[in-house]
């Protein structure tokens, strides 16, 4: 139907029973990130949240499906044992949309980032997708920009995080996805989030504030613009968001390092991360944790709401 996107299941996803009964039924999915066990948490933290997260979006009434590659096998949804097992293999790399197919043809295990996330739950039926935040365009003069955000500009799925991460040049991450017509909402917030502060001073053109008003943005863009993503940004709890200056002090010192020890590529950010945790004392991994949480929770909301209003169109 209109403001609905189409997509048959890929032949190469192996989709957990639980999960393809919710799609077949038409029920609430809500499609979870794995880079976040692989890469962006400790050991055996990663485990516990990889959990907590699924628990959420079950609690608010809709199927998880976290996404990773299982020694070369695109997995929808992770039994119990699988996701330990995940967890805690040291081995696991990380993987966007063009490492998929290496990970599948050498028979590897990956945490799959936003970007392949998002292709593989459009490939899978799955509309709505809850993550921390994506990835953007990086500061200085490198150029370097995520594939998060072409993956945005052509694969339709809803997106529910909180912003870009604060390490990233938000201002041209925002002038990115305007010029390649990305829509950016703020949940029950008129700027942009910035990952761990709930302010960034770039003001947003689209503010909603209910589950209902947010779903019929939603399919209305598909209807207008059925090959994008909708960004909906969310705030990171205001009990565990930092200052922004805390933030930016803590990112300077961990970037200097990081020229210094001549980090390059995809390792950058999970030092920078992790870094960061250690010089706020733990703050930034708490803001990290209730900003999952809480995205996992409204992911949930707007696939029950989307599925609601659909069945009425």
């Amino acid at each position: 139907m209109a403001g609905w996107p189409s997509q048959q299941r890929a032949e190469w996803i192996s989709i957990l029973p639980g999960i393809s009964a919710a799609l077949d039924a038409g029920s609430p999915v809500v499609a979870l990130e794995s880079t976040v066990i692989t890469h962006g948490l400790p050991r055996p933290l990663n485990l516990e949240i990889a959990r907590r997260l699924e628990a959420e979006v079950r609690t608010a009434g809709a199927a998880p499906a976290t996404i990773a590659v299982i020694q070369g096998q695109v997995r929808v949804g992770l039994d119990d044992t699988t996701m330990e097992a995940f967890a805690l293999d040291p081995n696991a790399i990380k993987a966007s949309r063009r490492e998929i197919a290496i990970a599948q043809a050498r028979r590897l295990s990956a945490g799959t980032t936003v970007a392949a996330t998002m292709a593989i739950a459009h490939q899978a039926g799955i509309r709505v997708f809850a993550t921390g935040g994506i990835g953007g365009v990086h500061r200085g003069g490198s150029g370097d920009v995520s594939a998060d955000l072409p993956e945005l500009s052509h694969t339709p799925v809803a997106v529910v995080c909180s912003g870009a991460k604060s390490i990233l040049d938000l201002p041209r991450t925002l002038e990115w996805l305007e010029t390649h017509a990305v829509p950016v909402i703020g949940w029950q917030t008129d700027e942009l989030p910035a990952f761990f502060t709930r302010s960034s001073g770039l003001e947003l053109e689209v503010r909603v504030d209910t589950v209902g008003e947010l779903a019929a943005l939603v399919l209305q863009t598909w209807r207008v613009s059925p090959s994008h993503a909708v960004l909906i940004c969310v705030p990171c709890p205001e009990e565990a968001a930092l200052p922004p200056g805390e933030v930016e002090s803590a990112l300077m010192k961990a970037e200097a390092e990081v020229e210094k020890a001549g980090i390059r590529g995809n390792a950058v950010t999970p030092y920078l991360l992790s870094r960061m945790a250690e010089l706020t004392s733990g703050a930034t991994l708490q803001a990290n944790l209730a900003l999952l949480r809480n995205n996992a929770r409204i992911g949930a909301e707007l696939a029950k709401a989307l599925t609601q209003q659909h069945s009425l169109s």
